[in-house]
């Protein structure tokens, strides 16, 4: 378990300089606890990529315990403030797998998230759970979408169920589906066509692959999972919010994370969308995909980068 935090904690460096670290000199500068002191501290949230009804959210409980605890030393703070972002993250919300029936997982997200990379990922993950696990090539929209998912599932060991580019994404989640009955496969895990400038158009799409899901399996997709890149900050939010909208999300999956100093989103997304992080993506390897467990990301962010 160090190994993983040491990791994480390594991974999360950039975002420690870019959140924790300007935080805490918001708390060591300050003389005493006043007006001045909180307006600097949400201005530095807001900048984290938090987003601003977090922010707000963040700073009025740390005033209310610094009433309720009377507390004056603002050293106290940051540990104070610490606490109530280990409660914002919430308590781990693994995926869900169904002990002895399929489970489908839609994947959705724009273009440019690394949804592809990411469902190879989440593949290979399962399988060494000991799962089996198929592949529906379900974005037909974009040329290489078919192509890069076979090269994942090639990596990961994973069969891909596939059509022509331009086919019916309902047409092969069906046939997709057809196959992970006849060959009682645990997992089916379907990509989606990843473009927003049409919402309707997005809509009436993922509606259609849902009812052909249905009508194969009842209570499916168990999971409508998002994928958001850290690296676009308070954007994600937003996308999180169209996605609700058109899909229903379950859970996110939180890629890049490694390469940004803005993973403070992670606050803003919990904050305002209350949708769980499931997933964070924290390397380019395969293996890279790991559980969000909210108690461990916020130690590791919070540690000192001196303790390797």
């Amino acid at each position: 378990m160090a190994g993983i935090f040491n990791k994480l904690k390594e991974k999360l460096e950039k975002t420690r300089q870019g959140f924790v670290d300007k935080v805490e000199s918001v708390f060591t500068g300050a003389h005493r606890i006043d007006e001045d002191l909180y307006e600097e501290l949400e201005e530095v949230l807001i900048q984290s990529d938090i987003g601003v009804t977090t922010s707000f959210e963040l700073v009025t409980l740390l005033r209310k315990s610094v009433k309720e605890r009377k507390i004056s030393d603002p050293l106290m703070l940051q540990e104070v403030l610490k606490e109530h972002i280990n409660a914002l993250l919430g308590e781990e919300s693994p995926l869900y797998i169904s002990p002895d029936s399929l489970s489908v997982y839609l994947v959705v997200g724009v273009n440019g998230v690394g949804k592809t990379t990411t469902i190879g990922k989440l593949a290979k993950n399962l399988q060494l759970q000991g799962k089996n696990v198929l592949l529906a090539a379900g974005d037909t929209f974009r040329a290489a979408a078919i192509e890069q998912l076979e090269i994942w599932g090639d990596r990961a060991g994973v069969e891909v169920i596939k059509q022509t580019e331009g086919a019916d994404p309902a047409a092969v989640a069906y046939d997709a589906l057809r196959a992970a009955k006849s060959r009682k496969v645990d997992i089916l895990i379907v990509d989606t066509a990843g473009r927003l400038h049409n919402k309707v158009n997005l809509m009436k799409e993922l509606s259609k692959i849902k009812k052909v899901i249905q009508r194969e399996v009842p209570e499916a997709p168990h999971e409508v999972l998002l994928v958001l890149d850290a690296t676009t900050g308070q954007n994600a939010i937003q996308q999180v919010k169209l996605f609700q909208e058109a899909a229903d999300v379950t859970g996110i999956i939180l890629t890049k994370l490694d390469g940004t100093a803005k993973g403070g989103v992670i606050l803003g997304i919990q904050g305002e969308a209350r949708v769980p992080v499931k997933l964070i993506g924290i390397g380019e390897g395969i293996n890279d995909l790991k559980p969000f467990n909210p108690a461990e990301f916020a130690n590791a962010l919070f540690a000192e980068s001196e303790e390797e």
